[in-house]
């Protein structure tokens, strides 16, 4: 059993899910904020950004675009990561919507935690219903590897239908499928709840090779029994307690060929050590373990994501592809922003053990 990734296609990765602008004051709390920069994100949308600008792949989002002035600039900066654009276009009616979400972020600093908040009122995203995109059209040419996500899943009833809808054609079509689980409890709320979460996710999981999640995307995404946060005593770098979920979920699932997960312990908000675990068609692989100067942490995990999705295309071994992933991700949170400003041979470098000394 393995992954069997089409050696060719126009697109080596295809994402679905909603785009959003974040935000951002930097170290200063929202309630005391002047300016802020701006980042256009989104979980799956963020994979396709990394695999396009630092990776040189050939990505495509699917997703909702609304005309107006934040849908203009959002479509901008797609297309400036080298990232195609597949949109389901809203009119905005200029007063309330439908709109592009926006999320708020500030990044902490030291023993001040990050803070993170949201408006998807009225969000176009969760419009989207099955049959807005051609899958035919858009896999004529072919397509490697197609991503969506939990966040996604949770924003309307119809959501988890484009995806599913989407994951079918992808397999017909003899595409890789990843699924990260990212379960977000107050999305879930809005649609029942952690038993409603729990089976959209298993219906979505049965069209899908390769899963992302950490240890609480598994235990509520998937409802695979594990530790408790709180009565937790060994590090939450120890890959033996990952590895023993994967197995678990693996037996829910036995058509899963992938899991993956990075490990963090989070010391301050500007200090993290932080590694990776990979479960791939029974073997499992860990990463080195390195110490994090944290920047802006949002968007490691996807970074992780894309670096090990750009092995695995490229042909590289498990191990390879995993310490990819690793680098990618903890360069990502030496940038500001959701998406990758590391070239690839600075990936490479640190992948193979490189360090942070001046480059002359």
């Amino acid at each position: 059993m393995s992954l069997n990734i089409p050696a060719r296609g126009d697109l080596d990765f295809l994402a679905l899910g909603a785009l959003v602008h974040r935000l951002d004051p930097g170290v200063i709390p929202f309630r005391q904020a002047s300016s802020f920069d701006i980042h256009v994100s989104g979980g799956e949308y963020n994979v396709a950004a990394n695999l396009a600008s630092c990776f040189g792949q050939n990505t495509a989002v699917c997703t909702a675009m609304v005309d107006n002035g934040i849908g203009e600039m959002i479509e901008n900066r797609v297309r400036e990561k080298g990232v195609r654009g597949i949109y389901k276009r809203f009119e905005h009616d200029g007063v309330r919507g439908p709109n592009m979400a926006t999320v708020y972020s500030d990044r902490g600093q030291g023993v001040r935690a990050p803070v993170v908040f949201y408006n998807r009122a009225n969000e176009a995203a969760a419009e989207l219903k099955a049959g807005d995109f051609d899958w035919a059209k858009i896999h004529e040419g072919g397509v490697r590897w197609f991503h969506s996500g939990g966040i996604f899943a949770a924003l309307s009833p119809t959501t988890s239908d484009v995806i599913i809808e989407g994951m079918k054609a992808a397999k017909s079509a003899g595409a890789v499928t990843s699924f990260d689980l990212n379960y977000r409890a107050k999305l879930w709320a809005s649609l029942g709840g952690l038993e409603k979460g729990q089976q959209i996710i298993h219906e979505i999981v049965t069209h899908v090779d390769a899963l992302f999640g950490n240890e609480e995307d598994l235990q509520k995404g998937l409802g695979i029994k594990g530790p408790e946060v709180e009565e937790r005593t060994e590090s939450k770098l120890n890959p033996d307690t990952f590895f023993d979920m994967i197995d678990r979920a693996v037996e829910k699932h036995p058509h899963i060929k992938l899991v993956a997960t990075t490990l963090r312990e989070v010391h301050s908000t500007n200090r993290h050590s932080w590694a990776a675990v990979l479960w791939l068609n029974g073997e499992r692989f860990v990463s080195p373990t390195c110490e994090l100067d944290v920047l802006d942490r949002i968007g490691g995990g996807d970074g992780f994501a894309s670096g090990l999705i750009y092995g695995l295309l490229n042909g590289k071994s498990g191990e390879e592809a995993l310490r990819l992933g690793w680098a990618h991700g903890a360069l990502l949170t030496t940038f500001p922003g959701d998406v990758s400003l590391a070239k690839l041979p600075e990936v490479e470098a640190l992948a193979e053990g490189g360090s942070a000394r001046v480059q002359r």
